[in-house]
């Protein structure tokens, strides 16, 4: 009884430290892409991914071998026109930031008594954020 009782010890652990991951990455994350996708260092026209996903990383605290965060961003707000193949941007540097928090238990697998325990599964959390990086502090 005692190696099902700690297998489902460790369960309800993961689950409690995944929760207080998602609870800091949701304040992180917007912080981060106000802070770095809006106002990108330098004229760059590529958005700034990696400088919010580090810094995302440094608000987590947390070791790389148990959340990982990666950061996509896409250009949007594109209007057509009349059925006559015309585009032209709404906001030509509409940008939406897409961060994603994975979090992996811990431990991933071990065996007490003949009972094994093993969580190949990644638990991820998304976040969504669309900023106008022309006009600084414009969160859409």
């Amino acid at each position: 009884m005692i190696p099902v009782v700690i297998v489902v010890g460790l369960m309800a652990l993961n689950l409690a430290k995944f929760v207080e991951a998602c609870a800091a990455f949701d304040r992180a994350a917007p912080a981060a892409v106000i802070a770095q996708g809006v106002s990108p260092k330098g004229e760059s026209e590529s958005p700034p991914d990696g400088e919010v996903r580090s810094c995302i990383l440094e608000a987590l605290d947390m070791p790389a071998d148990v959340v990982d965060v990666e950061v996509e961003s896409e250009r949007v707000g594109h209007a057509r026109g009349g059925g006559n193949g015309i585009e032209f941007p709404v906001s030509p540097l509409l940008t939406r930031y897409t961060c994603t928090l994975s979090y992996r238990p811990w431990p991933s697998a071990f065996t007490i008594a003949g009972v094994a325990y093993r969580a190949p599964f990644v638990l991820q959390h998304k976040r969504d954020l669309v900023v106008d990086r022309y006009r600084g502090g414009v969160v859409v």
